[in-house]
C-alpha cells in the first residue's frame, strides 16, 4: 500500500497514486473541506436517471467514437454492482446458439451509484466500459481509446476515485438531491 509521508495508509481507492496527490485529498479530508472542493468542481448532477436515458447516453457516445464496434443489446444501472462485484461498471459479452447460428450479445452495466453523480464521473464510466468494446484488457492502448473519448479521463477517473473515498469514510451521497 502507498504511504505518505506521515505513514498513514493511502485511502483503498487511491492505492497507487503519488504520495503528494493523496496527502492533498488527506488534508481536505482533515479539513472536512472534501465535498466543499467537489461540488466546487462539479457542482450538477446528470440527467440520465432512468435505465433508457443511460442507454441513449451510451448509444450518443458509441455511435460517434466506436461506429463500427458492434451493437448494444443491454445498458442499464445496476443496484448490486458495486456491493457485491466491487466493479463501477462492466461490458459483458453474452454467446448464444440460435439454430445454426451463434449470436453475441452485449451488455454494459452501470454501478447505480452513477445515477446521483455529475455528468462528467457518469462519461468517465461509460467510456472506460465503451473501451472495452475493442479492448479487452487495462493496457496502453485501453487508456489511449479512453483519451480519445475523453481527453480529461485520467483527471476524471482520480476525481471518482477521491468521491469514492469520501463514501467511504461514511459520507452521505453529494448530488443525491440534486437534478439538471
Amino acid at each position: 500500500m502507498t504511504q505518505t509521508p506521515h505513514h498513514k495508509p493511502a485511502p483503498k481507492y487511491l492505492t497507487g497514486y503519488p504520495a503528494n496527490l493523496i496527502d492533498r485529498v488527506q488534508h481536505l479530508i482533515e479539513q472536512d473541506r472534501l465535498a466543499e472542493w467537489l461540488l466546487k468542481k462539479y457542482p450538477l448532477a446528470h440527467a440520465a436517471r432512468t435505465d433508457k436515458a443511460l442507454y441513449d447516453y451510451v448509444l450518443e457516445i458509441k455511435n460517434r467514437y466506436l461506429r463500427n464496434a458492434g451493437l448494444l443489446s443491454k445498458v442499464m444501472f445496476d443496484n448490486k454492482l458495486h456491493d457485491l462485484q466491487n466493479a463501477l461498471g462492466t461490458h459483458t459479452r453474452i454467446s448464444r446458439q440460435q439454430g445454426g447460428n451463434l449470436k453475441a450479445k452485449r451488455e454494459i452495466r452501470i454501478a447505480a451509484l452513477f445515477k446521483d453523480m455529475p455528468p462528467e464521473f457518469l462519461r468517465m464510466i461509460v467510456v472506460h466500459e465503451l473501451a472495452h468494446l475493442k479492448e479487452r484488457e487495462h493496457d496502453k492502448a485501453f487508456y489511449q481509446l479512453c483519451c480519445h473519448m475523453e481527453p480529461d479521463y485520467g483527471q476524471l477517473e482520480f476525481d471518482v476515485r477521491v468521491y469514492l473515498t469520501y463514501l467511504d469514510a461514511g459520507n452521505a451521497p453529494l448530488w443525491s438531491d440534486c437534478t439538471k
